[in-house]
This record gives structure tokens, sequence and C-alpha cells, in this order.
């Protein structure tokens, strides 16, 4: 078994039982990670404006 920073690769790879299948798997998992900020179309870029995240900020202190 992995260390635990590996689970997700692992993971991926052994739900796919074709190896190129589960490479690309892997691959595109990894891409939609680093592609993710850039999908962000907000005009508001700080966080401050969020409710969600001024609700979780004040959790977060009020703990």
């Amino acid at each position: 078994k992995p260390e635990w920073y590996f689970l997700f690769a692992y993971t991926i790879l052994r739900s796919i039982p074709n190896k190129l299948g589960g490479v690309l798997a892997l691959l595109l998992s990894i891409l939609i990670l680093f592609l993710a900020p850039l999908t962000h179309t907000s005009k508001q870029r700080t966080l401050a404006f969020r409710p969600a995240m001024k609700i979780f900020f004040w959790m977060l202190v009020a703990n």
C-alpha cells in the first residue's frame, strides 16, 4: 500500500483495468486541478465578497 500522498493516484490506477487508460485518467485528473482556477470569471477577485467564505472564516476565528 502506498503512502497517503499517493493514494489518489493509486486508486485511479487500480480502478481502471487498462494501463494506458489508467495513466490517461490520472493525467486528466491532475490537469483538471490545474485548469480549474482558469474557469473563474468573476469580476471580484477577493474572497471578502463571497458569503460562504465569510461564514467559513468566522467559524475558524470563533473556533
